[in-house]
Parts: C-alpha cells; sequence; structure tokens
C-alpha cells in the first residue's frame, strides 16, 4: 500500500516538473525572439536615421 502511494507521489511529481521545465522552455523562446526583433528594428531605425 505505501509502495503504491510513493510510487503515485513520485509520477506526480515528475509531471508537474516536466511541466514547469515546458513552460519556462517556452517562456525563454519567447524572450529570445522578441530580443532579436527589438535588435532588428533597433537596427532598422539606425540605418533609416543615417540616411
Amino acid at each position: 500500500m505505501q509502495t503504491s502511494i510513493l510510487r503515485i507521489l513520485v509520477i506526480a511529481t515528475l509531471a508537474l516538473a516536466t511541466t514547469a521545465c515546458a513552460n519556462t522552455i517556452r517562456g525563454l523562446g519567447r524572450d529570445t525572439a522578441n530580443t532579436v526583433n527589438a535588435t532588428q528594428n533597433a537596427g532598422e531605425d539606425i540605418a533609416e536615421a543615417a540616411d
């Protein structure tokens, strides 16, 4: 009985950790994309100002 409960708790913990990691990676991808876009926009602004 205790083994079954422990097994369920371990599986639930692993599922929660996996979900949290997926959300973190997704958020990091969005942040990276926003940084790239901001850098490109800044470069375009500088190029337009130089014209």
